[in-house]
């Protein structure tokens, strides 16, 4: 904004400027047309009254001017041109020569007098104040630009202020404190008055999250006890048996949709900040998901033994955990690789891949690939929670088929550990 304001101001500045100096330009061209045109009538008259006197032709002291003499029927004096002889009586401007002339032509007592003026010298003139003009036009400009553009800084800094006190952690601090200009102020108040009712939009929404989350879980566990129960009936046929192992999968299925839906309302910022063996939390998220399938792919993790993420453990098990459970769902038994390159870690497949048109819908919400089983807000919370980390979450295609989800930790955030 403060080069807008700079720019609009110098704009309107340089025009006026240049309508000024053009107007002078004007004026001094007016006022020595109206000198040359002063000092030929002068010189005529005197050059004329004492070449009658004296019977001879008296030339102009001035070495740029020349006076001719024509007498009925003689022939041109030497250096006066026909097309100057015959321009009427008068003073004329004349260039067919090359160069700048002024003429002024008189006719007393049947002789005809021409006065040629050569305005090499007026020119010059002309050319050397437009050249002060337009360098004086350029410093004022320059000048003006920066004049303005400090007086915007000055005007813009208690904005410039007020949205840096926005993009940052404020304590509970208000944004209207004294010392605002009352415009600012306004804006101020505003801001404060938006952050009440989102905190408390936030505040609601939490609540109903917290009463949610325990109004679901208490029924489904009261579901999925019943369905154990009666797997241990030894009676139990083997359709009802089923039955039962289902009702266990449904239940475990909606109790981590519910989860998932639960995180993905909330913040889920980052609590307990401690360094986490990066090689040892993935084969810990592994673990548990070998313990879930009886017959898993087999996983190679290409990730130096000691080295660290500066990070919350629980949510970094909950990413290594969804990004795994895609791996193993898609990659149709085919081995996993999970490779560390600088400070960004790639969990690739060898399964049929993402769709050609954009493989980062993946992290959309409900977005399923193919027909496997699954709520399909895996890819969409680890983007949530990469988010509230900081880090940065892709998708691509393998060149050589299959899918790869890498995670940018940040070069912050990467500890080489002890070795």
């Amino acid at each position: 904004m403060r080069s807008r304001i700079a720019i609009s101001v110098t704009v309107v500045l340089l025009g006026l400027i240049l309508a000024q100096s053009m107007a002078l330009v004007t004026l001094f061209e007016d006022m020595e047309e109206e000198f040359i045109e002063a000092i030929l009538d002068e010189q005529l008259h005197y050059s004329i009254e004492n070449s009658r006197q004296l019977g001879t032709l008296v030339q102009p002291q001035t070495p740029n001017m020349r006076l001719y003499r024509l007498s009925p029927g003689a022939a041109l004096p030497a250096g006066l041109s026909p097309a100057l002889a015959e321009l009427p009586i008068g003073n004329h401007e004349d260039s067919s020569s090359g160069g700048e002339l002024h003429v002024a032509v008189r006719e007393i007592e049947g002789l005809r007098y021409v006065l040629v003026y050569d305005e090499s010298e007026h020119l010059a003139r002309e050319t050397a104040v437009f050249t002060a003009i337009v360098i004086g036009a350029a410093i004022l400009t320059a000048l003006s630009f920066l004049l303005v553009y400090a007086i915007a800084g000055r005007l813009t800094r208690g904005l410039e202020t007020l949205a840096a006190r926005v993009e940052r952690e404020r304590d509970g601090a208000p944004f209207a404190q004294a010392g605002l200009d009352d415009e600012l102020l306004t804006v101020a108040r505003a801001l404060d008055r938006a952050e009440a009712r989102q905190a408390s939009l936030l505040a609601r929404e939490r609540d109903f999250n917290a009463n949610l989350s325990h109004e679901l879980r208490t029924p489904l566990a009261a579901i999925r006890s019943d369905a154990e129960m009666l797997l241990t009936d030894p009676a139990l046929s083997d359709r009802a048996r089923r039955r039962a192992e289902r009702i266990i999968a449904t239940t475990d299925r909606t109790t981590a949709l519910a989860h998932s839906l639960l995180l993905l309302a909330r913040e889920a910022r980052p609590q307990a900040i401690e360094p986490v063996n990066l090689a040892d939390a993935v084969r810990n998220a592994w673990s548990r998901l070998h313990a879930a399938d009886s017959q898993p792919a087999a996983l190679t993790v290409h990730i130096p033994p000691a080295l660290q993420v500066v990070t919350d453990t629980t949510l970094l098990q909950l990413v290594l955990h969804n990004l795994l459970e895609n791996a193993l769902k898609h990659g149709e038994g085919r081995a996993i690789e999970v490779t560390l390159e600088g400070h960004r870690l790639s969990v690739c497949d060898r399964g049929p891949g993402f769709d050609a048109d954009d493989p980062m819908q993946c992290f959309e919400r409900f977005q399923r690939g193919g027909r496997k089983p699954g709520h399909g807000l895996g890819l969409a919370l680890v983007r949530h929670i990469c988010t509230t980390c900081g880090w940065t979450a892709r998708a691509a295609n393998r060149p050589d088929g299959g899918a790869c989800l890498s995670i940018d930790f940040g070069e912050a955030s990467i500890r080489p550990g002890a070795g």
